[in-house]
């Protein structure tokens, strides 16, 4: 199948700008804030003490964080992008529970266009995907 520019450079694009809008929000919470006041902050803390446990409130607030920030820069550079998918995947079902657990009827402006975008690069051919060390180590394989 003959692959056009036009279609390599928007899976690239799509790739890199849902991989930056993770990595710097994953950046933005272990090494900005800081995941103390993460973990403290009134998301977190505030809507769900009492109504989830300690650890379960921690675990999320580190699962989330860390994999936004890992499966974010493996989306920049392309690499395993499949397994980074799945797992930014995961964090955007956890979040869309947690909002929906912490508020009925909530703001999905920062859920919506991420899975939107997750779901392209997920159904796009991943041969489209040229631009990336996945497809740089799959030639030297061959």
């Amino acid at each position: 199948m003959k692959i056009n520019t036009n279609r390599v450079v928007a899976v690239w694009l799509l790739r890199l700008v849902l991989g930056f809008i993770f990595l710097m929000q994953g950046y933005g919470k272990v090494f900005t804030w800081g995941m103390e006041n993460v973990i403290n902050a009134e998301f977190f803390n505030g809507t769900f003490k009492g109504m989830l446990p300690d650890f379960v409130i921690q675990a999320t607030a580190y699962y989330t964080s860390y994999i936004e920030l890992i499966g974010g820069l493996m989306l920049v550079l392309g690499l395993r992008v499949n397994y980074a998918l799945y797992a930014l995947g995961s964090v955007l079902v956890v979040v869309t529970f947690g909002h929906g657990l912490a508020e009925p009827i909530w703001n999905l402006s920062h859920v919506f266009p991420r899975t939107v975008l997750l779901i392209a690069l997920l159904i796009l051919p991943r041969e489209w995907d040229k631009i990336s060390l996945d497809s740089i180590l799959n030639r030297n394989k061959t």
